[in-house]
């Protein structure tokens, strides 16, 4: 790190020696040619110079690959852009407190896995009473009334359902991300609500998954993104921010 503490560089072995590890597969099968192959693909990379230290034959025709080597790249701290959490985290008595006191009804909320995404350990962790990281799930907090529908939901059916709860907030989790499916089927989620629903009762969009940009919120068309790790209570919290704090809710 240099003085200024705003540029750094990976670490390894020793300090600023800028030793990174790479992890990838390659469509041949595994021989000398193939791990020479992979070291070619890492020397282009950038990596100088590269050691392959794991070659495992995949099957099927497929090499997966671990090489070990050094880059020149810096990381320029100034320059690193995130979803910083703008709005306090509250615990689950908290938040009882305050939608009881501002909203004078339960806070709606409908979660669903969209499209094919059969995964439902996300939406879950969030929802389920059982939780996630030792906080239980939003169906814990008595003033939120919770709809989980599970896994594999239609957009439209999600659109119908949220209408038909009038529902405050929509979740979608989406775990499943070949061929960038987490990121088509929120488009078209967002683009059916705002379509069913007047912009001052569309229901808070907000979706959450490992492979999610969580700057993309524009260019999804949802109110919020939330990434790995994220607890149920930063989601509760951020509820309250959004629809109760902020005076956005839609109108029953």
């Amino acid at each position: 790190m240099t003085d200024n503490k705003t540029i750094v560089r990976p670490y390894g072995d020793t300090t600023g020696d800028g030793m990174v590890q790479v992890s990838f597969t390659l469509p041949i099968p595994h021989d000398k040619k193939a791990e020479g192959a992979a070291l070619q693909l890492a020397a282009k990379m950038g990596l100088e110079p590269a050691m392959l230290v794991h070659a495992k034959p995949m099957g099927g025709g497929f090499t997966f690959f671990v090489v070990y080597g050094s880059v020149r790249h810096l990381v320029e701290l100034e320059k690193v852009q995130v979803v910083e959490r703008d709005f306090p985290l509250l615990g689950a008595k908290e938040v009882n407190a305050v939608v009881k006191k501002r909203m004078r009804r339960k806070l709606v909320v409908v979660g669903a896995c969209i499209g094919t995404d059969a995964h439902t350990v996300g939406i879950d962790a969030i929802l389920n009473i059982k939780g996630y990281a030792g906080q239980k799930g939003l169906e814990y907090y008595r003033e939120l009334r919770v709809v989980n529908l599970g896994a594999q939901v239609a957009v439209p059916e999600l659109v119908e359902r949220a209408r038909a709860e009038k529902a405050d907030a929509v979740l979608v989790s989406q775990v499943v991300t070949q061929k960038d499916a987490h990121l088509h089927n929120t488009k078209e989620m967002s683009a059916a609500f705002r379509e069913a629903f007047p912009a001052a009762k569309r229901p808070l969009l907000v979706v959450g998954g490992p492979r999610f940009d969580e700057l993309a919120t524009g260019e999804l068309g949802v109110d919020r993104i939330f990434g790995r790790g994220t607890t149920p209570a930063e989601v509760a919290s951020y509820l309250v921010h959004a629809l109760v704090e902020k005076k956005a809710v839609p109108a029953a």
